[in-house]
């Protein structure tokens, strides 16, 4: 496959900056993928290439800007079956299930939905780079539910720009030790890494962490357990499990945040992504997908009333 070739001429009376201006003309790519091709020397004004996004571009000049074909990956296809819930050009949404892990990773080489979905849909190679074509956003190896995968280099990044700009609606739901302090309610508590167990993330103090906004809503209270809606308005890693044992009320079955011993016994923790609410590329309204409560889930649920 080779780079494509685009040229635009500006027309304006006052200057712009080149970032500003390629968005505007390419509006199917973040603003951040257009500077990295900027300072990577891939765009000229006039005769000259231009490595500075804050260039400021005149009436008249010529602005071409070379994109580089997606690099091909050394995944091998795997053929592991898929519960796919939409699918159109430019992407799928999947109902991962639990025990999947999104991307390869350390001691994840292989079995992951990468794997899954390249057999599937080959055209995903190397869209968004080597080791995670496809991927926009992520959920944790035990946590099941919707997933979004990019098709196309494009698509991949106007998806991207909808989760950076938290313009995606995300609802999960969580059955959760105990009871929360409200039957509803908004943590705002920053995450980072915990500064004991590098591999686990911890709420922190505001200078070490990054902004996370966890919404949740009771949808049935039991004896010793709550059954929540929870809303992500931000997506850090971890970031339900954590703020969830940060009110005392861990996730079901999350041996890393919560209960060394279960209260329940289970094979995972109980987290699914149940509905997600997106702008699709080359669409104006946004779309909204639900999956329904897996079956192990919805009988541990029976098996509380």
């Amino acid at each position: 496959m080779n780079e494509e070739v685009r040229s635009f001429t500006f027309r304006g009376r006052q200057t712009q900056r080149l970032d500003r201006f390629l968005v505007s003309v390419l509006p199917d790519y973040s603003r951040s993928r257009l500077q990295k091709l900027i300072r990577g020397g891939f765009v000229s004004v006039g005769d000259h290439t231009v490595t500075k996004t804050g260039y400021k571009v005149e009436d008249g000049k010529r602005v071409e800007i070379r994109i580089p074909p997606p690099r091909p990956t050394a995944l091998v296809p795997e053929n592991i079956p898929l519960e796919i819930v939409f699918e159109n050009d430019d992407l799928m949404v999947v109902n991962k299930t639990a025990g999947m892990v999104v991307h390869p990773a350390a001691g994840h080489d292989s079995g992951t939905l990468v794997h899954a979905a390249l057999a599937h849909a080959p055209e995903m190679e190397g869209i968004g780079g080597e080791l995670r074509p496809g991927v926009v956003h992520r959920l944790d190896k035990n946590t099941s539910g919707l997933i979004l995968l990019a098709k196309n280099d494009r698509a991949h990044h106007w998806l991207q720009d909808q989760f950076q700009q938290r313009l995606v609606k995300k609802q999960y739901l969580a059955l959760v030790d105990g009871r929360p302090p409200t039957p509803e309610g908004r943590i705002e508590a920053p995450i980072g890494r915990d500064p004991i167990n590098r591999k686990r993330m911890a709420v922190v103090p505001g200078s070490k962490g990054r902004e996370a906004v966890t919404e949740y809503f009771t949808v049935e209270q039991f004896e010793k357990h709550t059954y929540l809606q929870v809303n992500l308005l931000t997506g850090r890693t971890h970031q339900i499990r954590i703020h969830m044992a940060f009110l005392k009320c861990p996730v079901v079955g999350d041996t890393m945040y919560g209960r060394k011993h279960p209260s329940i016994a289970m094979k995972r923790h109980f987290l699914y992504a149940a509905q997600m609410e997106i702008v699709l590329p080359r669409e104006t309204r946004p779309r909204k997908f639900v999956a329904p409560l897996p079956d192990e889930l919805e009988q541990t649920i029976s098996g509380l009333c």
